[in-house]
């Protein structure tokens, strides 16, 4: 459609997930249209994240140093790791308040149509740090998805001959939501993760 460098903007702003050609295509006039001042400072805090943002040597979560600020804390519990499948799922999780252990982020889940099975996704570094003794408790926080519940699953079978306990995160109704507008799986999945008033 158009040429050069504006359209080389827009295939390359294309590539990036959820982000559609339209979608696409007004990034890139808005930024043509932005102060110089605006479009360098994006385009240094891009190269400054490839430059300086890693994965932690523990966890996996992304990291400027070899080590988390949540692996490095000291106050978190050894005894509980919650698995997540993306750093994006640690955030969640710690917006809430309500989790004080550790984690450990798989890098995706199991999707064999997408040529994702278990040795691509870092069950191997999980197994590795359960083999250490010190944790009781393994709570798997995958996406409630097929992929998600594939993923979930597939753990559960690998862990529980530790001895571990394996628990899995409730998932049901959201707040504010209609049963009328609720899909058979989640309501089932409220019904079986009720709880006494």
């Amino acid at each position: 459609m158009y040429e050069g460098a504006i359209q080389d903007l827009i295939d390359e702003l294309g590539r990036l997930p959820g982000v559609g050609p339209k979608s696409a295509q007004r990034i890139a006039f808005h930024i043509l249209q932005s102060d110089k001042i605006d479009v360098n400072r994006l385009a240094a805090a891009l190269t400054r994240v490839k430059e300086q943002v890693r994965f932690c040597d523990t966890c996996y979560n992304v990291s400027e140093t070899e080590q988390c600020r949540i692996c490095r804390d000291p106050r978190r519990s050894d005894e509980l790791i919650c698995v997540v499948e993306e750093p994006k799922d640690v955030v969640a999780i710690e917006k809430t308040g309500e989790f004080r252990g550790r984690y450990h982020v798989l890098g995706g889940a199991i999707n064999p149509l997408d040529g994702i099975g278990p040795d691509q996704l870092r069950i191997r570094e999980l197994m590795s740090r359960l083999a250490s003794g010190s944790v009781k408790e393994i709570i798997l926080a995958t996406d409630p998805n097929t992929e998600g519940e594939a993923t979930a699953t597939y753990l559960a079978l690998l862990i529980k001959p530790m001895g571990l306990s394996v628990t899995r995160l409730a998932s049901g109704l959201p707040v504010g939501g209609d049963l009328e507008y609720a899909d058979e799986i989640t309501l089932g999945r409220a019904f079986e993760g009720r709880r006494a008033v």
